[in-house]
């Protein structure tokens, strides 16, 4: 809470190519040449961190294909490899990275992160999933993706082996006593007393320990999740620091919260403690039209073909021969569908609420799929702002601006000082690490990290 008494907003930029939009890179003023330079990325952070943004985040996959290739970049530089050299050119900003917890393993994920906390002077965090792709298993030995069970088992013993080897060597333990003791021996850079050998061995890992990097300066780097089903949103409960989710609007957003709130509550964590972050995709403009003109702008560069085709995935019907200015044809109730229900019942609410022209359809869906998306001034986006962070449906979001540079530039540079305007988000930084940007303390070392 402000002075003012009130609820404070959390965001983060999640950084992908040249937006989130799949036709941003055909704009003629796109930066699609320059996603393989580090600078274009140093770029974005700067200026998140100009805006007083938490963090930024990229998310992270293991994968490529001749039609995803073709179709627009999608890829970009290994994150954790790219956040190290956007941590020396900026000063606050969190820095988040997806992290996978079937192909790292613990040690690996352990060492690497650590690594990243020491470099950036506290600023990591690390959001942890399962992936999804039979093509990313193949890329790792394996012929398949195992089970979703399998998966999150696997990645609840990840996440608690990773925590007690960033436990296993305490910074204190760092002596550098340089001089021989009275009894001729020599000096000792560390006392090894302190440090623990885990000698884990799970179902899925065994780790001997210690890490040979010292714990890292936040304690544990931030722990991000985006919890979806019934194992994912339990081991964000039991876990998470801070939660991505997907909401279409502040009734789905209200109901993933509260389902979250109390599914920490019963995993006796403070709720309050836990930062829930729905995606956003923003169109800022001067006044609504001009808001809207630049989502139509982009809406217009969709390759139709492939849309349509993307379309009909969705909605189990070939939607190929469908007239792109009209209304969207009447489709079956969710009751009535056989096929993947989560994104047809995003695809029946963006109907039933905003009644699009199929075209306009195919630029919700392009533009960041479920999530919420504002069109409007910052006057505007920052009253729906305020609504979502009163009536529970966030604490904060994961901006995902359908353009990059320019989506976030205009929230950074008119949404953001709206909200300080309003008492609604800080005007300056007051730590220097992302768990003080998100009101967290450094964890102590658990029971089950600590020598016996």
């Amino acid at each position: 809470m402000s002075s003012r008494g009130l609820k404070q907003a959390h965001f983060n930029l999640f950084i992908h190519g040249v937006g989130h939009h799949s036709a941003a890179w055909r704009a003629r003023d796109s930066h699609a040449e320059r996603l393989r330079t580090v600078e274009y990325y140093t770029e974005l952070a700067q200026i998140a961190e100009r805006g007083k943004l938490d963090a930024i985040f990229f998310a992270d996959g293991h994968s490529n294909s001749i039609t995803a290739a073709e179709d627009g970049p999608l890829w970009h530089l290994e994150p954790l490899t790219l956040l190290s050299a956007i941590s020396r050119e900026t000063e606050r900003i969190g820095l988040v990275s997806t992290v996978s917890a079937t192909f790292y393993t613990p040690f690996h994920a352990a060492r690497l992160l650590a690594s990243l906390d020491w470099i950036s002077e506290g600023r990591v965090g690390w959001n942890v999933v399962t992936s999804m792709f039979d093509a990313e298993a193949q890329n790792h030995g394996l012929e398949k993706m195992p089970e979703h069970a399998v998966r999150y088992g696997r990645a609840e013993e990840f996440v608690d082996v990773v925590l007690r080897l960033w436990e296993s060597w305490p910074d204190e333990a760092i002596l550098i006593d340089r001089e021989q003791d009275p009894d001729g021996g020599p000096g000792r850079y560390v006392d090894g007393t302190q440090l623990t050998e885990l000698n884990h061995s799970g179902e899925h890992f065994s780790v001997r320990g210690p890490l040979n990097v010292p714990r890292p300066p936040q304690g544990h780097p931030v722990l991000f999740q985006a919890g979806a089903s019934e194992q994912g949103r339990d081991l964000a409960a039991r876990r998470a620091e801070a939660i991505y989710a997907v909401a279409y609007d502040l009734h789905a957003g209200r109901e993933y919260r509260s389902d979250m709130r109390q599914r920490i509550t019963a995993a006796g964590r403070a709720p309050d403690s836990v930062a829930i972050m729905p995606g956003l995709v923003t169109y800022v403009g001067s006044t609504m039209e001009e808001a809207q003109a630049k989502q139509r702008a982009l809406d217009e560069l969709l390759p139709v073909e492939n849309s349509l085709r993307q379309l009909s995935v969705f909605i189990g019907q070939d939607a190929s021969g469908w007239d792109v200015d009209a209304r969207v044809p009447e489709l079956p109730a969710l009751k009535d569908f056989t096929g993947p229900k989560g994104r047809y019942a995003t695809v029946l609410r963006i109907i039933e609420t905003e009644q699009p022209t199929v075209r306009q359809l195919l630029g919700r869906l392009a533009a960041g799929g479920g999530h919420c998306t504002m069109v409007g001034t910052p006057e505007s986006i920052a009253s729906e702002i305020e609504l979502w962070l009163d009536e529970g449906g966030a604490d904060g979001f994961n901006l995902m601006p359908p353009s990059l540079p320019y989506g976030i530039s205009n929230f950074v540079d008119h949404v953001v000082p709206e909200l300080q305007r309003r008492g609604r988000f800080r005007t300056e930084y007051e730590d220097s690490t992302l768990r003080g940007h998100l009101g967290l303390d450094i964890p102590g070392p658990s029971p089950a990290e600590t020598k016996p």
